[in-house]
């Protein structure tokens, strides 16, 4: 089925989202088209034009404890606390402890760093002053901490989890806004496939629900403004969307050459078939007007996976509400399926968890595979108006079931990075 000769297969998953503390939680209230979007509460909103967003419950990140943790969980941004809640629950169920040689396993994670506080801006400041600045004064200043440097790393993450779980062979940092955790996973691929490694925890994190994460989605007014109530906001597809809703959370997949799942006995939850990356080479913020990336990311997906457009069953959108990407996306899946386009659902789980930014490849991922595995089709919750320009089957407000075994699931970030996995039931 593929062109490569080394199957890659997953053996664990987790996630971590407005919606739910693990996988299980998250796919169960998006089945039943719960929304996690509500007005912020992590930071002053007043005066901004949008004031809603998707948080994880702080005390689902509570009570992780690990002996290998001590000494840098100073390093550990909430975003990372995040990645560490989703890792966990893919680690275990893969049984990745199990695993001798800890130089076969590596790891990938799309991360973005953690975004300064106000606060320590404004600490900051206070020790600069015309063309000198008052380096000791800072240095006294214990309030600021200089453990804040690595916690803005996106590389720091990826060492931290090497550390968290003994993992001694490569290590990935990708940075590409929307479609890192999904180019994570991709990258992943390659890795295993080319015999560098044999397993590799793979997904992504984000915490941006912040005043520096938000205020530039704000001023370049990409952000839903209008709405009836937060739940109803993110709204993909639909005539009246208006702008994406920011969220966090983290994703991860457990990614493992088919031979060596099958020679310790692991539970095989799906297979990553392709994998396709493009680049718009457009505009920073606005995506080709004829979506070529998109296009080409599909169809190099599919390439690496073997596989004819055909064989496509549904496909996890991008969908993230605003006007411009669902209708370019649509336009996109209609080039690649051609006179299909009407009949392959699509959905957009960002109607109920928002938009996770480096997450949300990586948790949308693992949502198709444990759609695949219970023959269902999430929805896309607010579907309510209908967009002329917006014509496929959207798989309106109600999960549906179907049983499927071919899937793509679409990221696309700003700058016109692309990132398509082709996933797939496990057949021997």
């Amino acid at each position: 089925m593929q062109t490569n000769s080394r199957r890659v297969v997953v053996t664990g998953y987790g996630m971590i989202t407005p919606i739910g503390k693990n996988s299980g939680e998250t796919f169960e209230n998006a089945r039943n088209g719960v929304s996690g979007i509500d007005y912020i509460s992590s930071f002053e909103t007043g005066g901004l034009p949008c004031r809603i967003g998707g948080q994880v419950s702080d005390s689902w990140l509570g009570g992780f404890q690990s002996k290998r943790l001590q000494g840098i969980e100073k390093c550990s941004s909430r975003g990372l606390k995040l990645m560490m809640a989703a890792a966990s629950e893919a680690v275990e169920m893969a049984r990745l402890g199990s695993i001798e040689d800890r130089g076969t396993i590596g790891v990938s994670l799309g991360y973005h760093g953690e975004n300064p506080s106000v606060e320590d801006l404004v600490r900051l400041y206070r020790h600069a002053g015309g063309d000198h600045w008052d380096i000791d004064g800072l240095t006294r200043d214990s309030a600021y901490s200089f453990f804040n440097f690595f916690r803005r790393k996106p590389d720091v993450a990826t060492s931290i989890l090497q550390i968290l779980f003994d993992c001694k062979g490569p290590g990935f940092s990708v940075v590409s806004a929307c479609a890192a955790g999904a180019q994570a996973i991709g990258e992943a691929l390659g890795t295993i496939r080319s015999g560098k490694a044999e397993v590799v925890i793979a997904g992504g994190c984000e915490s941006n629900v912040n005043f520096m994460g938000f205020v530039g989605f704000v001023l370049i007014r990409a952000l839903a403004e209008k709405y009836s109530s937060p739940d109803k906001a993110s709204r993909p597809f639909d005539r009246k969307r208006n702008g994406f809703v920011m969220s966090e959370g983290a994703g991860a997949l457990i990614l493992e050459a088919l031979g060596h799942a099958e020679a310790r006995g692991a539970t095989i939850l799906g297979e990553v078939l392709g994998y396709g990356s493009s680049a718009d080479a457009f505009r920073i913020t606005d995506i080709h007007p004829k979506g070529d990336g998109a296009f080409f990311a599909m169809q190099k997906a599919l390439a690496d996976a073997g596989l004819p457009a055909a064989a496509i069953e549904y496909i996890n959108a991008h969908g993230t509400s605003t006007i411009q990407n669902d209708q370019i996306e649509t336009l996109a899946i209609k080039r690649v399926l051609g006179e299909r386009a009407n009949l392959v659902p699509v959905s957009s789980n960002k109607s109920m968890i928002g938009h996770t930014i480096a997450a949300g490849g990586a948790i949308e991922a693992g949502l198709t595979l444990m759609g695949m595995n219970g023959s269902t089709l999430l929805p896309t919750i607010n579907y309510e108006f209908p967009d002329p320009k917006c014509v496929l089957d959207y798989v309106p407000n109600i999960a549906r079931s179907l049983e499927h075994g071919i899937a793509i699931s679409n990221s696309f970030g700003f700058g016109g990075q692309n990132a398509c996995l082709c996933l797939g039931k496990f057949r021997k």
